[in-house]
């Protein structure tokens, strides 16, 4: 399926219709291509290891699948973005619980170390909110600069990117690129406006 070239990802409605298709890959492949790098990243910053952290995306985006045929969206319970959090949140707990049975047979020194399982940390402690409203923002970031990054002219793109991301100086960037200053300055302000734009209409989009 073909979506509008300026549609960044499919609204709450619109995705969650798409996604009731299993043979929809495109529109699998869209929403692994959003969620994953934020369901990762808690997960990471969680305490977990890469290959945990792995095993909570891929988890999660089963028990996403599994739902999808008889989940109704209805945002007057709750957001989008709440009810992919605790199922984000229960991956995350279930990875620190395996951890478990192996860590209790682990040898405790009494004298100068502490066990293994009085080190792990404890699953119905993790308060994953703010973890995940930080990544949750960042994402927003990455997903609305990706996309825009398609869509404005290149040379444009780098001139921000080289001013803002790279930090050069703009006297460096004008010289670098056959422009003045001022039009350093005024591609700078059009784009950041752009995706500033762009990262609100995800921010409705997404929660």
């Amino acid at each position: 399926m073909k979506h509008n070239a300026d549609e960044l990802i499919p609204t709450r409605a619109s995705l969650i219709h798409r996604l009731k298709d299993w043979q929809d890959d495109s529109s699998w492949k869209d929403f692994f291509k959003v969620y994953w790098k934020l369901i990762y990243g808690v997960a990471r910053k969680a305490g977990l290891a890469d290959a945990e952290a792995q095993d909570v995306v891929q988890e999660t985006l089963i028990s996403v699948a599994r739902h999808m045929p008889t989940f109704k969206y209805d945002p007057s319970i709750g957001s989008f973005k709440a009810w992919l959090l605790n199922m984000t949140r229960w991956r995350i707990i279930g990875q620190f619980r395996k951890r478990q049975p192996i860590a209790e047979h682990g040898v405790k020194d009494s004298v100068t170390r502490t066990g293994t399982v009085d080190a792990a940390p404890d699953p119905n402690a993790l308060n994953l909110d703010a973890v995940w409203e930080a990544e949750w923002e960042t994402n927003l970031l990455h997903t609305a600069m990706d996309n825009l990054k398609r869509r404005i002219d290149p040379q444009r793109y780098q001139i921000f990117d080289f001013y803002v991301n790279k930090e050069w100086s703009p006297e460096k960037v004008a010289e670098r690129f056959g422009v003045s200053v001022d039009q350093v300055y005024q591609i700078k302000h059009r784009v950041a406006d752009a995706l500033r734009a762009k990262v609100s209409r995800l921010e409705k989009e997404m929660t």
